[in-house]
């Protein structure tokens, strides 16, 4: 099923459309400030493991999930004052952010690591699925088999309809993935440099 939303101004009745299917135990597929995402609730297991399964993507590689904002990231990681600090002058952007995972993150997704990368995109979509959910959302990009990653959420529709519950239109976003910063015991190391701007930390 595909879903128009208003991606400046998103109506708060097909936000709560598509909140009742991740409630349900749903699989999305939703717009951010990098990319398409493909995602779940975060405390959904046979969700996360179905994503797994589209993704072709073996369970010891992590995946990082979406919070509304900075207060909500301190409920799912550790963050020092100096993680906080760095955090809000780039947030909400174009960052996953790696931090140690607290016990609230789901194992799952932790393979034999205890940190975790987290998200706060500058989408309205994204933000208002997650703060009217009221928990994270999972967040991996959505490719296809050559890791081309998809732009036209009438395009990711037609390879992806039938694997997931639902696509979101929120018009096309031009793909590129996220900056990647490493914020682990307060030393700043830049994993991947993608659209955010790094320039500051290198």
């Amino acid at each position: 099923m595909l879903l128009s939303i208003n991606n400046q101004n998103p109506q708060l009745r097909l936000i709560r459309k598509a909140v009742d299917v991740l409630r349900k135990g749903g699989i999305i597929i939703y717009p951010t400030d990098t990319v398409y995402g493909l995602g779940c609730d975060l405390f959904n297991k046979k969700g996360i493991e179905k994503i797994y399964a589209i993704k072709k993507r073996s369970k010891k590689q992590p995946l990082s999930f979406v919070c509304a904002d900075l207060r909500d990231i301190s409920r799912y990681a550790r963050v020092s004052d100096y993680a906080y600090k760095t955090m809000k002058r780039l947030l909400p952007g174009p960052y996953t952010f790696i931090l140690e995972a607290s016990r609230l993150v789901p194992k799952i997704i932790l393979p034999k690591r205890q940190t975790t990368g987290i998200r706060v995109p500058d989408n309205h979509i994204c933000i208002s699925l997650v703060t009217e959910l009221g928990q994270p959302i999972i967040s991996t990009s959505v490719e296809t088999e050559s890791e081309e990653l998809l732009s036209d959420p009438n395009e990711i529709e037609k390879k992806f309809g039938n694997r997931v519950d639902l696509v979101i239109d929120g018009g096309i976003v031009v793909p590129e993935p996220s900056s990647v910063i490493s914020l682990i015991d307060d030393r700043i190391e830049v994993i991947r440099t993608g659209k955010g701007d790094v320039s500051a930390f290198l």
